[in-house]
């Protein structure tokens, strides 16, 4: 009986269209507003790629300890740039712990990010950053060195394979 009733109204709501519509040329403007609030039923309406950086720029956020935020800032840019966020749109977890482990196995590109995050610290205290160079001992009061990013970076992989 209520599916009879359904199929009434249904048919009742079709038949009004049909009449409201009939005197009225078709446009496509008029059909996509019509049919608008379909396009995103059930989909948010911020891309996928999207939702994983910001997901991961939080994960960095609460699980990374950087006093000074330059490495964290540094970290979010190459978050946002590494193709491999885009492969694993839906687990970016996994981005991360790859992008982590080529960053702390690869000792030239490890050079290359601390040297930037020695930049954004010199850029953010308006002061002139110490460049620690391959082989060399870092100054003293280095907040960044090679060695103590590279641990950083390691604390932070931890945290995210326990997380997968």
């Amino acid at each position: 009986m209520i599916s009879n009733k359904d199929d009434n109204d249904k048919d009742q709501n079709l038949a009004i269209q049909r009449e409201i519509l009939s005197g009225r040329q078709f446009s496509i403007a008029e059909a996509i507003g019509r049919e608008g609030g379909s396009f995103l039923k059930g989909e948010s309406p911020v891309p996928k790629l999207a939702q994983a950086i910001a997901e991961l720029q939080m994960f960095i956020k609460q699980n990374l300890s950087d006093s000074s935020g330059a490495l964290q800032a540094v970290l979010y840019v190459w978050v946002q740039t590494d193709s491999r966020v885009s492969q694993h749109p839906n687990s970016p977890l996994i981005a991360l712990k790859e992008i982590l482990s080529a960053l702390i196995d690869n000792q030239n590109l490890l050079y290359e990010f601390v040297r930037q995050v020695d930049q954004k610290w010199g850029e953010m205290y308006d002061e002139r950053p110490y460049f620690q160079q391959p082989e060399q001992l870092p100054h003293p009061q280095d907040e960044y060195t090679h060695e103590s990013v590279r641990l950083k970076l390691i604390e932070l992989l931890d945290i995210v394979k326990s997380h997968n």
